[in-house]
């Protein structure tokens, strides 16, 4: 048994591999400095997992199985995760803004497997920069934090 035998995961490639938790890591970053849950090591496992999913399943394509019902499987399980992490505090719904993220981090992920790396990354940024760019405006103006957010951003302030 050699080196390249020992560290090989054929079928799957060690650069989607790192671009998976390298994307889950940026987004996780975000989320776990501003104390949000779905930090980085769920944000990797989310990204890593669904490229894994979807990987595996473009292997056993044949006239039998069909690759898009694995992405679509996918997205359903993805949905009941981002539902664990939505509660009701005070006749106002949090979590939502984190079960979105969890949604877009499971399309990265599938975005490693079927389109490109580097596009996969980009939409990371893209992700972070919604994230972070929103808040930003809603301190800037408190015409970002009418309806809804105002009683999030109230029962926000009481904890």
């Amino acid at each position: 048994m050699n080196l390249m035998t020992l560290f090989s995961i054929e079928p799957f490639s060690w650069s989607a591999i790192g671009t998976a938790v390298l994307c889950g890591t940026i987004v996780g970053l975000e989320r776990q400095l501003r104390g949000k849950p779905v930090g980085i090591r769920t944000s990797s496992l989310i990204v890593l997992g669904t490229y894994l999913f979807i990987a595996a399943s473009l292997l056993v394509e044949n006239e039998v199985t069909d690759t898009s019902r694995i992405i679509g499987q996918v997205v359903t399980g993805i949905g009941f995760l981002g539902a664990g992490v939505m509660l009701a505090k005070d006749g106002a719904v949090v979590g939502v803004t984190s079960a979105a993220t969890i949604w877009a981090l499971a399309a990265i992920g599938v975005c490693i497997a079927v389109v490109d790396t580097f596009v996969a990354f980009k939409l990371s940024i893209l992700l972070v920069l919604i994230l972070y760019g929103v808040d930003l405006l809603e301190n800037y103006s408190s015409l970002f934090t009418r309806g809804v957010h105002s009683k999030y951003t109230k029962w926000r302030r009481k904890r």
